[in-house]
């Protein structure tokens, strides 16, 4: 992985707070900077805040699932660019199927396979830089 990955902030968006603390202990001791929301409106506030460079979304959430948070992030006038990546249990053809029709740049099914999802953020964070 680049140095200039390693320098990106990952928002994760999970109402398990486990799931977020395996996230971001794994995350962190990659050398990535984490920022956290436990549920769609505390994660489109954080994302206001602090711009993220990849979004790690849960989809079953209380509130707006996350299909509709990722609805949300893509119509956005300056965040739309930012890539997500559906992190959930609905592993179906027809939930990616959504997560996709959604905006999704990606899907990883829980339980995480974590080299599957190194895989996943280095690509979309290099997708993201030749964007720009």
């Amino acid at each position: 992985m680049e140095a200039a990955d390693s320098k990106a902030t990952i928002l994760v968006v999970d109402d398990n707070s486990d799931n977020v603390e395996i996230l971001r202990a794994f995350l962190e001791s990659r050398g990535f900077a984490i920022a956290e929301a436990r549920d769609g409106r505390t994660a489109l506030a954080r994302m206001e805040e602090i711009k993220p460079d990849l979004v790690l979304l849960d989809v079953m959430m209380p509130g707006m699932d996350g299909w509709e948070v990722c609805r949300v992030i893509k119509q956005h006038p300056q965040l739309g660019d930012t890539k997500v990546v559906m992190v959930t249990a609905k592993g179906g053809f027809e939930d990616k199927f959504e997560g996709l029709r959604s905006g999704a740049d990606d899907y990883v099914v829980k339980p995480v396979d974590f080299k599957d999802l190194m895989e996943k953020v280095a690509r979309n964070l290099a997708a993201r830089g030749s964007q720009a």
